[in-house]
């Protein structure tokens, strides 16, 4: 099939050349015209605008987008809308919040263009490796992008799970489990690192490879990095969050689900990028004041003695 691929950063940019290599036609546009003439490099068909990239697509029109969620992919939809017409479709395979694409789609209906929320995992490994993809959307918009979804996909690594909506609503959900595994490695690591034991946790990460029941592709991943940097010293443990972890807490709330771990997974998160925390200076304080326990002073005052 021909589409047009919206965004091609290191996720749009991947899949842009894993289509061409199933033998789609893509048509690529991007703001950063370096990436454009990459994609170009790949075999893609250059496009200078997103007026352009609509003019070189054929009935019914598909227009895949992998830009930032929020702001960006709504300015980008509503551009779009305006050149596309009836039984034309839009794919937004970003991270967006899925009732921002439940109210996308019914938008997008009452203009005849077809919306598909599709939920796309895999990273910089989804070119070799195949994007998981959980797709919501109507079923008539959904057939007709199948083919690129079969392409992007491994073998059993697509479904359309439901309307509209339901594709970014699994992916955050998604999202929010890859918060508590990482969590759980990253406290497990740390306190194998802290024993007395002179532990060496690249072989430890080598060995849970094989048999043991915490195996798994992200423990591989560990294994490969603690490879290259034994200590991880040159890596700050400053964790960012994309918005998922958040969203999937506030579903919890909104269906009375107890999530304890995924969110402590997201305020440990936030925590990590304390240089210093105020809370527990006012913890320190409070000792203080009530038991006379020992402050440890500022490193700037310590250091002018």
């Amino acid at each position: 099939m021909r589409l047009g691929m919206v965004g091609l950063g290191r996720m749009g940019g991947n899949m842009t050349v894993r289509l061409i290599g199933h033998g789609h036609d893509v048509v690529a546009y991007d703001r950063a015209e370096d990436a454009v003439r990459l994609a170009a490099s790949a075999g893609a068909e250059s496009a200078s605008s997103l007026q352009e990239l609509v003019s070189k697509l054929a009935a019914p029109r598909v227009a895949w987008l992998m830009v930032p969620a929020g702001a960006p992919t709504q300015a980008t939809i509503d551009e779009l809308s305006a050149s596309l017409g009836d039984g034309d479709v839009i794919v937004d395979g970003g991270n967006s919040f899925y009732k921002d694409s439940i109210r996308r789609a019914e938008e997008l209906a009452s203009l005849g263009i077809g919306f598909v929320d599709c939920g796309t995992s895999g990273g910089i490994w989804g070119l070799e490796n195949g994007y998981c993809l959980m797709v919501g959307g109507p079923a008539d918009a959904v057939a007709i992008v199948e083919p690129a979804f079969r392409a992007l996909a491994p073998e059993g690594g697509y479904a359309h799970v439901g309307r509209s909506g339901a594709g970014h609503f699994t992916k955050m959900v998604h999202n929010g489990i890859e918060y508590g595994l990482l969590a759980a490695y990253g406290e497990g690591f740390e306190i194998l690192e802290r024993s007395g034991f002179d532990l060496d946790l690249r072989q430890l990460a080598s060995i849970w490879r094989h048999g043991s029941v915490v195996r798994s592709w992200l423990l591989d991943l560990l294994g490969e990095a603690l490879a290259r940097d034994p200590g991880l010293a040159s890596i700050r443990g400053y964790v960012e969050d994309s918005g998922e972890g958040r969203w999937s807490v506030m579903a919890a709330i909104d269906e009375d689900v107890p999530a304890p771990i995924t969110s402590l997974a997201l305020f440990n998160r936030f925590a990590s990028r304390q240089d210093e925390s105020f809370s527990a200076k006012v913890i320190a304080a409070l000792r203080q004041e009530f038991g006379g326990h020992a402050v440890q002073p500022e490193a700037n005052e310590k250091d002018e003695g």
